[in-house]
């Protein structure tokens, strides 16, 4: 069963998508196996697979609309990952159609010199990109839901600290699983012990 898909992206990064002469586009092609085809005039990328089955396409493209969201191919290359999500969150479901709260809204999850962006990343272990209306976010699956509620809480107008504070102690509480897990801590106790440790 033949696969094709075509891939809509802004204008400025079909460079990004080809690559130096044509690195990026020649690797994604190599790696999953599919044939690229770009239109660098109207911004669309078509995607094609002798067979879906074989080949992987739909890795193919979600890397490409990563790239249009912004990151770069390396980064975006992550999504090649097991278990790697990307999710795009759209500032106009926060801003409407004004224009001025459309840059309050990047401008608080951006943050003063990238703060707010650089604690999200740094406590999710994420990537964020934040290009034009939309916030695209790369990483662990549960880890990129949490980078989202953190994103989506700045945008609603929640404070800097409390989306700190919440996202810290969601690490914390992570580590404590994972550590209680690599112990055989059963289920029922690990819940117990977490649930001591929020007081």
């Amino acid at each position: 069963m033949s696969f094709e898909q075509v891939v809509r992206i802004p204008v400025e990064r079909v460079g990004a998508v080809i690559g130096k002469e044509g690195g990026t586009k020649r690797f994604l092609e190599e790696e999953m196996g599919v044939k690229l085809a770009v239109d660098s005039k109207e911004g669309t990328v078509t995607v094609k697979a002798d067979s879906a089955l074989k080949t992987d396409p739909f890795s193919a493209t979600r890397v490409i609309e990563a790239i249009g969201r912004g990151f770069s191919p390396q980064k975006a290359r992550r999504l090649l990952d097991e278990g790697t999500a990307l999710e795009v969150i759209d500032l106009r479901e926060y801003a409407g159609r004004s224009v001025n709260a459309l840059a309050r809204i990047r401008g608080r999850v951006i943050g003063l010199k990238g703060k707010s962006r650089r604690v999200i990343e740094e406590l999710t272990a994420c990537h964020l990109s934040i290009y034009g209306r939309t916030v695209a976010i790369i990483g662990e699956a549960g880890e990129a839901q949490l980078a989202s509620e953190a994103v989506r809480s700045l945008a609603s107008g929640s404070q800097h600290k409390t989306v700190y504070n919440s996202l810290q102690k969601a690490r914390t509480k992570r580590k404590m699983e994972k550590m209680f897990l690599w112990e055989g801590t059963s289920a029922e106790t690990i819940e117990e012990k977490i649930r001591k440790l929020d007081g």
